[in-house]
């Protein structure tokens, strides 16, 4: 694919949690603490800017799997962040360690794939 996608790539996305953030707004719950989707998303963002300037032009990486474990809540206007690690490049297949934090420790962690596509072609 591209040998400037190599293991050991990582990324970081962080934000302060929001009303629009909760689980009660996303509606994948009924309390208002930072909601599974969004730090997924976090998650998924670190990872997607890690590798974005490093793909070849008119390619974009898409989000295929996640096998995540939500640890334990975060309250509204804590800040969170995710980083993300680059484990494994297979081809157009790229495998990421990834974790999630708030101000008291670790809130989430397992592993996210994406894939790079032609963007014009994926559309």
């Amino acid at each position: 694919m591209n040998n400037q996608l190599k293991a050991g790539i990582t990324g970081r996305q962080e934000k302060i949690v929001e009303q629009k953030d909760l689980a009660s707004f996303y509606g994948s719950g009924h309390v208002d603490v930072f909601a599974t989707p969004a730090m997924i998303a976090l998650m998924e963002q670190a990872a997607d800017i890690s590798v974005k300037d490093l793909l070849p032009e008119n390619h974009l990486s898409v989000g295929f799997e996640v096998n995540i474990r939500h640890l334990k809540a975060t309250m509204p206007g804590k800040k969170v962040w995710a980083e993300s690690e680059l484990t494994e490049v297979s081809g157009i297949k790229l495998v990421f360690k990834v974790s999630a934090y708030d101000e008291d420790g670790c809130i989430g962690k397992g592993t996210h794939t994406r894939y790079v596509v032609n963007k014009n072609k994926f559309k």
